[in-house]
């Protein structure tokens, strides 16, 4: 059987370092195992899940439909009453998860935790000194987020082709690339960069194993590069979303003289209107989150078959590249 071999896929115990991104309303059983089973690595979004208890019977039935290492994606935001983040935390472990990946706010108080528990950890930040301070408080992977990406890409407006070897450069753990890669191509450009792994996010949404609605992902299909908003840049809070209705119209709010208070929007950005758009089909109901890549997916297929050939398409990339010399 084919294989990669990089820090990431020894570390994580995977095939291809090719991880799947953890992200909200998508990061269901279905898809984590149908990822591990095509020989990435899958995780399940512990905030999707309602509670501690619920995260803990979705880490269960992921268990029963692959039999290959899976994660689970735990992302610290700040909030004025914030998810249960230690019972979140206990319910992984107790579950005998071995791999978290870690975003948002720095995961230094639960670090010592998952190392005592044997878990490996990878973080996902969109800057290099955060990724230096991530290295210094003991994180084992690197998840570096560009510009290009889908979700939250930070405020210092950096893309993978800067962003990737600088965080390589900087850094002694290994470096995952995250943003702007949905094919072989891209992902033989961030091995090329120094990246020892590629996380999608974007990309494993348009597959058949998603959880979505066919009508949304047949619009991200049809879309290009171009079919991005960036949202919240008003409100130092940045979100690239696809640009859909909604995201239009928080846009031009963004825009008007004096701004925008973030009360003013939530109505139109609240998640039960996104998840309810991913489930319906309708693709203005709400926020859908998609990065720029989203200008070089052309089909839906299944993650095994995506798998396949971007590692394939990965290889004749790069000999076609190493072709030039000589």
């Amino acid at each position: 059987m084919d294989r990669m071999h990089t820090r990431v896929t020894e570390q994580l115990g995977i095939r291809y370092p090719i991880i799947q991104g953890g992200m909200q309303w998508v990061g269901l059983a279905e898809l984590a195992s149908a990822v591990s089973n095509a020989g990435g690595l899958g995780l399940l979004t512990a905030l999707t899940q309602p509670t501690p208890e619920a995260l803990r019977e979705e880490i269960a039935r992921c268990r029963g439909m692959t039999d290959q290492p899976f994660g689970v994606n735990l992302t610290i935001l700040p909030a004025i009453k914030p998810p249960p983040y230690a019972e979140f935390v206990r319910v992984i472990i107790d579950s005998g998860i071995k791999i978290v990946e870690t975003a948002g706010n720095s995961p230094k108080e639960f670090i010592a935790q998952f190392k005592a528990a044997g878990v490996t950890i990878v973080h996902k930040c969109t800057t290099v000194r955060h990724a230096l301070s991530a290295e210094r408080n003991g994180v084992d992977i690197v998840s570096i987020d560009g510009l290009e990406c889908a979700g939250h890409p930070g405020e210092d407006d950096v893309g993978g082709l800067v962003l990737i070897p600088a965080a390589v450069r900087a850094l002694k753990i290994p470096v995952v690339a995250s943003g702007g890669i949905a094919d072989g191509r891209g992902m033989a450009a961030a091995l090329a960069l120094g990246a020892e792994g590629i996380n999608m996010g974007t990309r494993f949404c348009v597959t058949q194993e998603a959880p979505i609605h066919a009508n949304i992902k047949q619009a991200l299909v049809q879309a290009s590069e171009r079919d991005t908003a960036l949202l919240y840049r008003t409100l130092k809070n940045t979100a690239r979303v696809f640009r859909n209705a909604i995201a239009e119209e928080v846009v031009g709010m963004e825009r008007r003289p004096g701004g925008v208070a973030f009360e003013e929007i939530r109505p139109l950005v609240a998640g039960v209107r996104g998840r309810a758009a991913l489930q319906s089909g309708e693709v203005n109901g709400g926020i859908v989150s998609a990065g720029q890549c989203i200008g070089l997916i052309d089909d839906v297929p299944s993650c095994a078959e995506l798998l396949a050939r971007m590692v394939a398409e990965c290889r004749r990339e790069l000999e076609r590249a190493r072709g030039f010399f000589g």
